[in-house]
């Protein structure tokens, strides 16, 4: 199996789309929900959520990265600086843990039908790699740790300790923020030097 990771460009919003929304639901998520406020997506996209997540795919830096297995789309993840994040930089539940200005992954997604398969791991890894490449010194991310319990999987997008510890992530810290009654970490891997 050949597995490639690339950035979201507008001439793969139809990828993204593949994995995230295939019903092409203008009321979905567009992975917008945990990046930017309402009023935020009304100024980029005049009202249309896919017009906004096509706004945010023609900046420098895209708002994540596609999985590709065999050349087909079969994951999404959403990574970019936390600083691009409104919505993650205004929360009080999520709060930083110091001054690194890191990039944050708030979305992991693999398209059904394509679950476990082993994708995610790589998937992680390349947008690490896409961070790493953009001169990222780290990326966190902030996902439910759920202890001895499974997690209600309509919240797995948040993902989990062990997914994340799998592409070398390590617990940096804690938030205030809980998903399906569970805590969310802080996981963060650096780069570099």
């Amino acid at each position: 199996m050949a597995f490639d990771v690339r950035p979201v460009t507008p001439d793969r919003v139809d990828d993204f789309v593949a994995v995230a929304n295939p019903n092409r639901r203008a009321t979905h998520c567009w992975c917008l929900s945990h990046r930017l406020g309402a009023r935020e997506i009304a100024e980029l996209g005049g009202g249309s959520r896919e017009a906004a997540f096509r706004a945010l795919c023609a900046r420098p830096d895209p708002p994540g990265v596609i999985g590709y297995a065999d050349g087909e789309p079969v994951g999404w993840c959403s990574i970019g600086p936390r600083s691009e994040n409104s919505r993650l930089v205004a929360s009080r539940l999520i709060r930083p843990l110091d001054d690194v200005p890191v990039w944050s992954v708030i979305c992991v997604v693999v398209r059904g039908g394509h679950r476990k398969r082993g994708y995610t791991t790589p998937l992680i890894e390349g947008a690490v790699a896409h961070a790493a490449a953009r001169g990222a010194p780290a990326v966190e991310s902030y996902p439910v740790d759920p202890g001895p319990d499974r997690i209600d999987l309509t919240m797995a997008f948040v993902g989990t300790r062990a997914m994340f510890e799998k592409a070398g992530f390590t617990v940096a810290g804690t938030t205030d923020a809980v998903a399906s009654g569970r805590p969310r970490l802080v996981m963060r891997r650096t780069l570099g030097p």
